[in-house]
C-alpha cells in the first residue's frame, strides 16, 4: 500500500471530526438554525423541535458547539421565523382555510391552531412554541386575526427566548452535570418527542371524538317496530 493511501485517513479525519473545528461541527449550527426557521416561518411543520434543540445543547456540552453562540442564535432565528409566519398570515392567511390537504399540509393544522389561539389569546404565542404544529401555524393565525403587532412581538420574543434558548441550555446543563447522559441520547430524544406530541395527540383525539359524536347525532333514529296486538 502506498504511503499516500496510508496517510489518507489522517488527512480526511480532521474534516469529519466531531469537534469544534471539524466539518460536522461547522455544519451543525447552520442546520439547526435552518430547521428552526423553516418550522416556525415557512408553514412547513417539521417535528424535530425540542429534541433538536436539546441535542444541540448536548453537543455544546461535548464541545462540538459553543453554547454562547448556539442559545442566542436559536432564540433570534425562532423569533424571526415567527415574524415571517405573522406577515404571511397578514398577506395570504385567509387562503389557508380553503387550501386542500396535501402530503405535508393538513387543513386541520390550521383549524386546530386557530382554536388554540382563540382559547389562550396572546399567551398562545408563548405556549405554542412547545406544541408541534401549533408553533408553525399560530403565528399565521395571529396575522390573520390582525393581532396588534407590538403585542405580538413582545409575546413572541418571550416565547422565542423561553423555547429556543431554554431548550438548548437545558440540554447543555444536563450534558455538563449528568455523567453518561449522551449514552442515552436516543431514549431522551424519543421521550422529548413523545411529551411534546402529547398536546397534539390529545387535541386530535378530542377532535376525532367530537366528529364521531356529530356524525352520530346526524344519523336518523330507526323507527320502532309496531306493537303487536294483544
Amino acid at each position: 500500500m502506498s504511503t499516500s493511501l496510508v496517510a489518507l485517513p489522517d488527512l480526511i479525519s480532521p474534516w469529519f471530526w466531531i469537534g469544534p473545528h471539524g466539518l460536522f461541527a461547522s455544519a451543525v449550527l447552520p442546520a439547526i438554525l435552518v430547521i428552526v426557521f423553516v418550522e416556525t416561518g415557512l408553514l412547513f411543520p417539521l417535528l424535530p423541535g425540542e429534541s433538536l434543540l436539546f441535542t444541540g445543547g448536548l453537543l455544546a456540552a461535548g464541545g462540538t458547539l459553543d453554547i454562547r453562540i448556539l442559545a442566542p442564535a436559536v432564540a433570534a432565528v425562532a423569533v424571526l421565523g415567527d415574524q415571517s409566519g405573522y406577515f404571511i398570515g397578514r398577506r395570504i392567511g385567509p387562503a389557508l382555510f380553503k387550501k386542500e390537504d396535501s402530503r405535508f399540509f393538513k387543513k386541520h393544522y390550521v383549524t386546530e391552531s386557530h382554536a388554540f389561539f382563540e382559547k389562550y389569546g396572546p399567551w398562545a404565542i408563548i405556549l405554542a412554541r412547545f406544541v408541534p404544529f401549533a408553533r408553525t401555524f399560530v403565528p399565521v393565525i395571529a396575522g390573520v386575526s390582525y393581532m396588534r403587532y407590538p403585542v405580538y412581538l413582545g409575546f413572541d420574543i418571550v416565547g422565542g427566548v423561553a423555547w429556543g434558548a431554554g431548550m438548548t441550555l437545558t440540554g447543555y446543563f444536563l450534558g455538563t452535570r449528568v455523567p453518561g447522559i449522551s449514552d442515552h441520547l436516543e431514549t431522551i430524544i424519543l421521550g422529548i418527542l413523545f411529551v411534546s406530541l402529547l398536546p397534539a395527540l390529545f387535541s386530535a383525539g378530542k377532535a376525532y371524538l367530537s366528529r364521531r359524536r356529530a356524525r352520530a347525532g346526524d344519523e336518523p333514529i330507526p323507527a320502532s317496530e309496531p306493537e303487536q296486538a294483544a
